[in-house]
């Protein structure tokens, strides 16, 4: 199980560098993202080498921030991959709430970052299914 950081910003021109330089300053490296919008607002979703300095960081900059727990879900490299994963939460009656991106640093396989209710539960099933969990 991974820690997700969640940061709500205001959809303003210079945000997203704003939290991007204030991670940098902090030495937290960005492992994996997605920026969901609204009008006015937007929720960016990160996976980070430190989260807990990266909230308190970020708090201490006026960011409103909370951590969610996701899984990491390492997948092989060609077509059909992330269809396979779906399928398999599928068959076992598992929805997903959203999922991005990531790879792992050491041997570039891609990890499919991944959130769902009863998290524990769904761990434990994928890794009944063969899946490597990060």
């Amino acid at each position: 199980m991974m820690k997700q950081l969640s940061i709500y910003a205001e959809n303003r021109k210079g945000t997203m560098q704003k939290i991007t330089q204030i991670l940098e300053d902090q030495h937290v490296n960005i492992l994996g993202s997605v920026t969901n919008d609204s009008a006015e607002y937007g929720i960016i979703r990160m996976v980070v080498s430190d989260v807990d300095t990266a909230v308190s960081a970020l708090r201490e900059n006026g960011f409103i921030c909370r951590t969610t727990d996701v899984l990491g879900v390492e997948i092989q490299d060609h077509p059909g991959a992330l269809n396979h994963l779906l399928k398999a939460l599928l068959d076992s009656n598992i929805s997903v709430n959203y999922l991005y991106l990531s790879f792992v640093r050491e041997s570039g396989m891609p990890i499919m970052v991944l959130h769902t209710e009863e998290i524990m539960e769904v761990e434990e099933c994928l890794k009944s299914k063969g899946f490597v969990l990060l």
